[in-house]
């Protein structure tokens, strides 16, 4: 589903089935993607008197699903046949209307649960040439054209216009957002899920160091923006986020179709409309900037610290998680899509992957951020789009340890997928945080080492396994997974508080770079 942004059938018995979907429903509802969810149930009069895999089914999933039905028992009549058809359409057209997300669908059986033997099964005649039955018509939501003349004419006066694209899965927005762009003189801060840090539209005002960029205090204050057009989520750079925080006082428009992605409660507008609609109407009203100043400052900075990042990475003869992911993306081929969890891999990848032509679909669940899954999730959308592209998931050893048993996915269905396991022993990206500064109990409760050896995985689920030691052997390996095809399990080990360390010091470099402009 989150591949192909349709609607999925998730179908499971009763009982503590259902209760399994539940992290994956609240993703769902919370970054957007259609599901529906199908679950087998047993009549009224079983429940609440003890019968076996039972529990209350009603609204099991509460606010996380966008509809709710206790469907009817089934029956073989015409009526019922055109209403077990009219709540499909319209279960898959209301789990697509915007925002998307999943609805739930209950449906309650007695026994006998299979037809016997001499029973015909009824006939159930659907339209013609297998079309829906109630067919839904959707359109994408456009700005009314006095609305989109005022914001024109905003982006047209301002002196430093900022762009910021967070994470958002259309993979063709980024031709009409870097013309508007290009337009009116504006940086794009393209987050790495915004499906336009790569892609092989114009790469000119594309901004991906910004993370570094704006750990410079004083570079950063130079380049505080006069207006902010925000589009997609919540980006993931901390950085980011706090340099809009102090930057307030720059009027914030947050373009979005239906959701409220403003976690900063900094938004002066909100505007409801498709992001790439919005973008092809503006383009037809905006005026055109006399200078390139502006973004010519953005660039310079971009440029210095890539170049430093670079730099500093040439220089380490060590593992680095930072390097890892950067690593993998440079040698993804063309027409390709790369999952990466949450927590530090989509952090690195945001730090220290630059951007390209290449037309590169990146994925992630960033809607609740959970480790929840995702294994699964990577394997549900390789599924999805195998015959199209090849594709990379990059995980942490939590992450890929709390979801293993998705790997069975890949081994019963000959799924091809390359997946990096970036193991630290433990949950890398608290190293970061305040808590590491008390060592009595920090790694318990936080660092929680398990000392897990992932190479019996590899045996127990027919993956090819290899151990990256180095840049050169990730990329190798990398290539080799996604040419030879099949399940194939890289492992990188590194050392978490010594992770620490070497972000730090590319910051420093990064900031080094940055003193001399």
């Amino acid at each position: 589903a989150r591949a192909l942004n349709e609607p999925v059938a998730l179908i499971c018995t009763s009982g503590t089935a259902a209760a399994n979907f539940f992290p994956a429903i609240v993703e769902a509802r919370s970054a957007g993607v259609p599901l529906l969810i199908l679950t087998a149930d047993r009549p009224p009069e079983l429940r609440d008197v003890g019968a076996a895999q039972t529990i209350d089914q009603n609204r099991l999933y509460g606010a996380h699903t966008k509809w709710f039905v206790e469907v009817a028992l089934p029956e073989s009549t015409p009526e019922m046949l055109r209403y077990a058809r009219t709540l499909a359409s319209r279960a898959s057209a209301l789990s697509m209307e915007s925002p998307p997300g999943p609805v739930h669908l209950n449906f309650p059986f007695r026994e006998p649960l299979v037809p016997a033997s001499d029973d015909p099964i009824p006939a159930s005649e659907g339209r013609a040439d297998g079309a829906p039955w109630a067919r839904v018509t959707r359109s994408r939501h456009a700005l009314e054209s006095n609305a989109a003349r005022t914001l024109a004419n905003r982006l047209s006066r301002a002196g430093k216009p900022m762009i910021v694209c967070g994470p958002q899965h259309d993979t063709a927005l980024g031709p009409a957002l870097v013309q508007l762009a290009e337009r009116i003189g504006a940086p794009v801060l393209a987050d790495p899920l915004s499906q336009v840090r790569w892609g092989a539209h114009s790469h000119h005002p594309v901004i991906d160091r910004y993370d570094a960029v704006l750990r410079h205090e004083h570079v950063a204050d130079s380049l505080a923006p006069d207006l902010v057009l925000r589009i997609g989520g919540t980006p993931t750079s901390k950085a980011l986020v706090q340099f809009l925080q102090r930057h307030a006082s720059a009027p914030l428009i947050v373009v979005a179709d239906a959701q409220w992605p403003d976690p900063t409660l900094l938004a002066e507008e909100m505007v409801r409309a498709d992001p790439r609609t919005a973008c092809e109407q503006l383009l037809n009203s905006v005026d055109s900037v006399a200078g390139t100043e502006w973004l010519d400052r953005w660039k310079m900075a971009d440029r210095v610290t890539r170049t430093a990042l670079d730099q500093y990475v040439c220089t380490i003869s060590e593992v680095f998680e930072g390097a890892a992911l950067a690593d993998v993306a440079a040698v993804l081929p063309d027409d390709s899509a790369l999952f990466v969890s949450s927590s530090m891999p989509v952090r690195d990848l945001d730090a220290f992957a630059p951007g390209d032509a290449r037309n590169i679909q990146v994925l992630a669940n960033r809607g609740a951020n959970g480790i929840d899954g995702v294994v699964s999730t990577a394997l549900g959308a390789a599924a999805a789009i195998e015959d199209e592209k090849p594709l990379v998931l990059v995980i942490g050893d939590l992450a890929f340890y709390h979801d293993m048993n998705g790997l069975l996915a890949a081994k019963l269905h000959d799924i091809d997928v390359t997946i990096v396991v970036l193991n630290n022993d433990g949950g890398g990206i608290f190293s970061f945080l305040p808590q590491a500064q008390h060592p009595q109990h920090f790694e318990e409760l936080f660092g929680t080492p398990h000392g897990l050896d992932f190479e019996p995985v590899a045996d127990l689920y027919g993956a090819h396994y290899q151990r990256a030691v180095d840049s050169g052997s990730m990329r190798r390996f990398v290539s080799e997974g996604i040419a030879r095809g099949g399940l194939n399990i890289i492992e990188m080990r590194t050392d978490r508080a010594r992770n620490v360390v070497l972000h730090r010091e590319a910051w420093i470099a990064a900031a080094a770079g940055l003193d001399t402009i």
